[in-house]
């Protein structure tokens, strides 16, 4: 099955489950912010082992479940753990979930992550991502392109909207949480970082740096999707400090962090529903 047809079966499963559903936003869970799935009125849920031609999520603090529901009568689907390069996937199979959101009538995709911090290093900070770098991974576009999807060669000077990072802006200022702005680069995984690498990702310009994001952005974007990125610093990235990085400790940190990313996530939808009269 090549992956325009997985991306085809994915959708029909999900449709001949929950046909009448059509889903304004999406939110894309990040490690350990699997929580905002269980905090919407949810009308139904999924597992990806029930879709047809879903890639599976092997990761711990990753679910792995469709979830449908409403915040604030404002239609959503939650994707409760992603799929990632790392787990033995091609880029273009990791954003699957991606095409399979602009067939179901998505507008905006909500991207979040667990990073590790370069300019911004205290655990827990909030960062919007205003940029990206992808230079150590494959562009999910290369090989055939679906044109119904979007052009051969889409413009990336807009990756994350504008307008979304200034109305995130503007729900955190009402609510007193102070967010950040940076670029953030992804790099393969599932190896953290190096100190040499991180030296190099500084250079480069980048912010924060992670294992995921930008290959799905890439696809959101090519099909004119809007994008919001929020980035939650988990740790100081390697060589930045003197601590070693385990996947436990980022957990804890992200969970520490979830409930404070789960109100400005249902204000910021909130507000984006009013802006566009959902």
């Amino acid at each position: 099955m090549d992956q325009i047809s997985r991306v085809y079966a994915v959708y029909n499963s999900i449709i001949q489950q929950i046909p009448h559903f059509k889903p304004k936003v999406a939110i894309v869970c990040g490690t350990g912010l699997g929580s905002m799935a269980e905090n919407i009125e949810s009308i139904y849920s999924i597992p990806f082992q029930l879709v047809k031609g879903m890639p599976k999520s092997t990761v711990d603090g990753h679910e792995g479940r469709f979830v449908f529901g409403y915040i604030d009568s404002v239609p959503v689907l939650i994707m409760q753990g992603r799929i990632h390069f790392y787990e033995g996937y091609s880029a273009e199979e990791v954003v699957i979930p991606i095409r399979v959101m602009k067939l179901l009538g998505v507008e905006c995709v909500i991207l979040t992550n667990a990073s590790g911090g370069i300019t911004y290093t205290k655990p827990g900070t909030i960062m919007l991502i205003k940029d990206h770098i992808s230079t150590c991974v494959p562009s999910p576009l290369i090989g055939k392109n679906y044109d119904s999807f979007g052009t051969r060669f889409p413009d990336m000077s807009e990756v994350y909207d504008k307008e979304l990072i200034e109305l995130a802006k503007d729900v955190a200022l009402s609510k007193n949480v102070e967010l950040k702005e940076g670029v953030y680069m992804q790099f393969a995984g599932p190896q953290y970082e190096t100190p040499a690498e991180i030296k190099m990702a500084k250079v480069l310009g980048a912010d924060a740096v992670g294992m995921s994001t930008v290959i799905e952005a890439i696809a959101a974007a090519h099909a004119g999707m809007k994008v919001l990125g929020v980035s939650v610093i988990s740790n100081p990235a390697a060589g930045v400090s003197e601590e070693k990085i385990n996947h436990i400790d980022v957990q804890k940190t992200i969970v520490e962090t979830a409930d404070v990313v789960l109100d400005l996530g249902r204000s910021f939808i909130n507000s984006l529903s009013k802006k566009n009269r959902w």
